[in-house]
């Protein structure tokens, strides 16, 4: 796993040249692109979303669009739209937004949820169908979604199908004292995202999502994560618990993870780690439990206290 780990340590080193102070996040991002799914950012305006997809995406050498999400944003403006040509008197395929490598759709809450349906089979399928015809989306393909939790005004949820697509929901949070003046320093003459080069070949990410899948999973951690899962659709302050495909995220992410980390095996911390982050967002709380004040973050703190690694019986030498 070294060469999964050399990758990681150098995407991560150069966008920390540009966002200071969230290393983590930026390691569960490059987690993410690995087990090729997406990521849901959830923060308040001026905390650097923007800006991590964009040194992302200059990291790795590939192409970056950015989407605005609106209102009046129609599904033609992210996939594409057939045009006719007067000269040829054919109609000619125009790609849109969602032919990058790293699609980065802002305030993804913003737009209608007929345009938030166009990104489900970009998302999911890694493909587009634009009257009648099937494009296949090149590789890497990672949406970072981008929505602020303060203002719901003129918004629409995603739904929970939306949700689903997403591997990771994270929050990059606030700079603390001194994080935040290294960056006021960072910031000074020259912005660092004008300078930064790519530092590996992002084309190789496929070939190496596919070594992620040798780190060994023992079956105890296997059992451990399928209970997790299981065990948020028994609670009783969760009307809708983790799907199947919140199963194999957490499975996949735990590999990827590990690889990042340079272990060919799979630790049940690596699955702690990971759970709040695979599983909250694909939970629904009843409306009851919530005025309790209940969370699914909540409920899924308290499953990872309650159910337990089963390690089967140990048998003691005589």
């Amino acid at each position: 796993m070294r060469e999964v780990q050399a990758f990681a340590e150098r995407v991560i080193a150069n966008v920390e040249q540009v966002i200071v102070g969230k290393r983590r996040v930026i390691e569960y991002i490059v987690v993410a692109l690995l087990c090729e799914g997406h990521v849901l950012l959830e923060d308040v305006p001026g905390v650097g979303k923007t800006m991590l997809a964009r040194a992302i995406a200059a990291s790795l050498g590939v192409t970056f669009k950015r989407l605005q999400c609106t209102p009046d944003l129609l599904p033609s403006d992210v996939i594409g739209v057939s045009v006719f040509n007067e000269k040829t008197r054919e109609f000619e395929f125009r790609p849109g937004p969602a032919f990058a490598n790293i699609l980065l759709a802002d305030e993804i809450n913003r737009a209608t949820p007929r345009t938030q349906a166009a990104l489900l089979e970009c998302m999911g399928e890694r493909q587009i169908t634009v009257d009648g015809t099937t494009y296949t989306l090149a590789r890497p393909f990672l949406v970072l979604a981008t929505q602020n939790p303060i203002e719901y005004e003129g918004t629409f949820p995603l739904p929970e199908a939306q949700l689903d697509r997403f591997l990771f929901k994270l929050s990059l949070g606030y700079l603390d004292l001194a994080e935040e003046s290294h960056m006021l320093l960072n910031l000074q003459r020259q912005h660092p995202i004008e300078r930064l080069e790519p530092v590996v070949n992002g084309s190789r990410v496929p070939e190496l999502a596919q070594q992620v899948w040798e780190v060994h999973v023992d079956d105890t951690v296997r059992d451990y994560i399928v209970r997790l899962v299981q065990a948020t659709r028994r609670h009783p302050d969760l009307a809708l618990g983790a799907s199947p495909r919140g199963s194999l995220g957490l499975f996949r992410s735990s590999q990827a993870l590990a690889a990042v980390r340079g272990r060919d095996y799979v630790l049940p911390d690596d699955v702690k780690e990971l759970a709040p982050l695979v599983l909250s967002h694909r939970c629904i709380v009843h409306p009851e439990s919530a005025l309790r004040g209940r969370s699914s973050a909540r409920v899924i703190a308290d499953l990872l206290e309650q159910v337990e690694l089963n390690i089967g019986e140990v048998s003691t030498p005589r």
